[in-house]
């Protein structure tokens, strides 16, 4: 049995088919769509209260009978600095200007990192989910036991080799091999170091060779053929995000999957503007402002990103979609508008070498 066969027996899935969590678009339907097609569907809590976290999670075990991953982010709180808070509040106050709306006059933290929430262990261990994946970063040795002893299945995101022998040591059970490619936030445990920026073919080849655990491909894949090649390259399974973010199951607005079936999705940028944390989306004003070279440093993660989501709630109430986080991987303008079910099976087709058409 290979790697990518064990892996799939392990998990109790039929095929090498991960949804990427995706926090704020994936929902209990596209996770338990997914999952029912053969897949491993996947709900991203990062960005939710535990209540709703636990909605979300029971909505999804009602929806099917098989496994599902739960992901959590693993960041360390925030470097609060109210000068420099205070000055990119002030850089970007000709936005809010535009949007209808006052600078506000206090930024928040408004995710709890799953490193200090008591509340979410205590749900997950609860509820069972089949899968745990984290993102950031990784929990301590006692939160990772507790979940394996519940009989979890454990997964953290690396970006690099570092972070993979990091995870392994911990005893974590999989690696998600994020290349630069991938939309969204870097998984990256420290934000400030040099990002190596790996493609998803050389960080499988690399982590493949050096570490022992088995390894998702992450970033850029949007078809079978990726897929394909990601696991000739060696992966045991493929992660791919952007690439259902059309599907009618996902919560991407109206404005978003627009963006995303227009000339404007092949155009994506790795910025820190949004949230604070490098992350991968299309590129809008927000980003262009934000990158100019007269700006300030940008607040923290998650510190920042309250400012270009308050501010993105205002421009959005006008009509102006254009300081959204749009978040798309470099794949973006391969994205197909189907139903999740049927992605999977046509993903699968391509797999197994079907047409290309």
């Amino acid at each position: 049995m290979n790697t990518s066969s064990r892996l799939i027996a392990r998990i109790g899935i039929r095929y090498p088919i991960v949804q990427a969590p995706m926090a704020g678009v994936s929902t209990p339907e596209l996770a338990a769509a997914v999952t029912n097609a053969g897949g491993l569907g996947s709900l991203g809590i990062g960005a939710s209260t535990t209540a709703d976290a636990r909605k979300m999670i029971e909505r999804a075990h009602a929806l099917t009978s098989g496994p599902f991953n739960v992901n959590v982010f693993c960041h360390k709180p925030a470097r609060r600095d109210g000068v420099a808070e205070a000055a990119w509040v002030e850089y970007l106050a000709p936005l809010f200007e535009e949007a209808g709306i006052a600078p506000p006059d206090t930024l928040g933290e408004s995710y709890t990192s799953f490193i200090e929430d008591d509340e979410a262990l205590a749900m997950l261990l609860e509820l069972k989910p089949a899968v745990v994946s984290f993102h950031f970063g990784i929990p301590s040795p006692e939160r990772i036991a507790s979940m394996k002893e519940a009989g979890i299945f454990t997964m953290a995101t690396a970006t690099c080799l570092d972070e993979a022998a990091t995870i392994e040591a911990a005893g974590i059970d999989a690696i998600v091999a994020q290349g630069f490619e991938a939309g969204g936030h870097r998984g990256m445990f420290k934000p400030e170091a040099t990002d190596q920026c790996l493609s998803t073919f050389v960080l499988v080849r690399l982590l493949t060779q050096k570490t022992k655990l088995p390894v998702i491909a992450a970033g850029g894949v949007m078809d079978g053929f990726g897929v394909k090649a990601a696991i000739e390259a060696g992966a045991a399974a493929v992660q791919l995000g952007t690439a259902f973010v059309l599907c009618p199951e996902s919560s991407a607005n109206k404005a978003y999957r627009e963006a995303l079936k227009s000339e404007k999705a092949a155009e994506t940028r790795l910025t820190k503007v949004l949230s604070g944390r490098p992350a991968r989306g299309i590129v809008n004003r927000l980003i262009s402002f934000g990158e100019a070279s007269e700006s300030p440093p940008m607040a923290d993660y998650p510190v920042a990103y309250d400012a270009a989501k308050r501010l993105n709630a205002a421009a959005s109430k006008l009509g102006n979609h254009e300081f959204a986080a749009q978040w798309a991987g470099q794949g973006a303008p391969m994205a197909r508008e189907l139903p999740a079910d049927e992605l999977v099976a046509l993903i699968m087709e391509e797999y197994r070498g079907g047409n290309a058409g």
